[in-house]
């Protein structure tokens, strides 16, 4: 009788597939199962000889090919789809068996579903999985929730298939329940926080220079020899430096300005109003995604509204592409430092416990926002894993205090000559909205009041109170 499998995945989409391979590849029995047979047996003619493949054509047959306790990772797409799988799968499995969604759900469904089977006496861990198709074949960045007691026969497993950085594996237990899926949505939220910036960046330098986008290619092929170093830099690179072949016009020409999105960006904006943390830049970037598909908008636009822009011509422009590779930088750090802060709320919020230094540390390989800074992120939160603000730690005081100058004159560039830079502006204003000794923030406590007997606080004093605005305005504690 043939051995049972060690673990399995049923959605042999791309990303199921390759991650059925890499499990292969590290000598793991793999059962392989997908709605449609055909996929199943593609798989098996294309790349049975990487490993040990246990095909099945019936969901039955598939858990049966499993070992105890069986270890199940779906792999099809978000929402209904998973609910089918979890649904057929909850009559085949024994206790303890565990069910892993490697999907990108939202962390929600995933505290749901974690709840609902672990009243069956099932395991539910939902995993973030980041690195696309190449990072789900050759070692992603690994993010599971679920309980501890999964993680212990789970754990080595993911951790052998990810990403590895200094020998260490780009794979932890995050936390309970949501997460897993929790921390993977906020790495995308950085993610269009990062893809925004560096476009920003990418049209000062063309608006401001003249530059072609093969040269603006080179300026970004240098700066991923340095502090920029990322796999967003490195990959903006070849695609400025690609050259249609159609119409032998850069590649990047010929794209319709419309980015799309696929939801996790929303996800993370819409959470962070709900914890009332301020995720400025990755929400900018998420809302100027949604203005690029604004047609209608941006059409009647372009007809009647005036741009009263200078004309723009830089005189040095090596100095203008270092002063945006400045700004790039610091408005990257915002970016992680409102993700993290994001982290941490939602971690007080439903009791988590996230170790964030834990989670810079496996975002160094494998994931799509991988960069060379994250090294700095670590040892920030090695320093002091209580550490209120990634901003206020004395590597990145020191670097934003380098770059502020720069920065500061790139944005009203941009504001003067009419180029939109909204990551790059927000950024900027939560930077100086942070460190600002007093706020405006006054004046709408007393607005609130006014209107709405909504109360304030003095600096003078504990306790709140109220003024009788539409009386004799005589104060009273609330």
């Amino acid at each position: 009788m043939a051995e049972l499998a060690q673990i399995g995945v049923t959605g042999l989409a791309v990303m199921g597939r390759n991650l059925a391979r890499n499990f292969a590849r590290h000598g793991y029995r793999v059962a392989v199962h997908n709605r449609s047979y055909a996929k199943t047996t593609s798989l098996i003619d294309d790349h049975g000889d990487e490993g040990t493949f246990v095909p099945s054509e019936s969901m039955r047959d598939f858990v049966a090919s499993l070992e105890k306790p069986r270890r199940v990772v779906i792999m099809v797409k978000a929402g209904a789809a998973t609910d089918a799988v979890i649904d057929e799968l909850l009559g085949l499995l024994d206790e303890g068996d565990i069910v892993i969604d490697a999907g990108n759900a939202h962390f929600p469904d995933t505290r749901r579903r974690e709840a609902a089977l672990k009243e069956r006496g099932l395991h539910f861990v939902g995993t973030g999985v980041s690195g696309g198709e190449e990072g789900a074949l050759n070692g992603p960045s690994i993010m599971p929730g679920g309980s501890p007691e999964s993680y212990q026969t789970l754990g080595p497993m993911l951790e052998e298939i990810s990403a590895k950085v200094n020998g260490e594996p780009c794979c932890t237990h995050v936390g309970p329940d949501g997460a897993g899926h929790f921390v993977k949505m906020v790495h995308n939220g950085i993610e269009y926080a990062d893809m925004q910036l560096i476009a920003e960046a990418y049209d000062l330098i063309r608006q401001g220079t003249g530059k072609s986008a093969a040269e603006i290619a080179d300026i970004f092929r240098t700066w991923n020899s340095g502090d920029l170093e990322s796999f967003l830099i490195e990959i903006t690179a070849d695609v400025l430096g690609h050259v249609d072949a159609k119409t032998g016009s850069a590649f990047v020409d010929i794209v319709l300005d419309q980015a799309e999105q696929k939801g996790t960006g929303r996800w993370t904006v819409q959470n962070a109003l709900d914890l009332g943390v301020p995720i400025t830049g990755i929400a900018e970037a998420t809302f100027a995604r949604a203005l690029s598909g604004s047609v209608p908008q941006r059409e009647a636009a372009r007809k009647v509204l005036p741009a009263d822009a200078e004309a723009w011509q830089v005189d040095d422009p090596d100095a203008f592409i270092e002063d945006v590779r400045l700004a790039l930088y610091a408005s990257k750090v915002v970016a992680y430092s409102q993700g993290f802060d994001q982290i941490a709320a939602a971690s007080e919020e439903f009791d988590w416990n996230i170790d964030r230094g834990a989670m810079a540390k496996i975002w160094r390989g494998g994931c799509i926002i991988r960069a060379r800074f994250l090294d700095r992120i670590t040892e920030a939160y090695q320093r002091d894993p209580e550490l209120p603000l990634l901003l206020a730690d004395e590597y990145f005081t020191g670097a934003i205090g380098n770059s502020l100058a720069a920065w500061r004159r790139v944005v009203m560039a941009a504001a003067r000559h009419g180029v939109p830079t909204p990551a790059f502006s927000s950024s900027l204003a939560y930077y100086d909205g942070v460190r600002a000794e007093r706020l405006p923030a006054a004046l709408i406590q007393g607005q609130r009041d006014f209107f709405g007997a909504h109360t304030y606080r003095r600096v003078d004093g504990d306790g709140t109170f109220h003024t009788e605005w539409s009386a004799d305005r005589s104060e009273s504690p609330a």
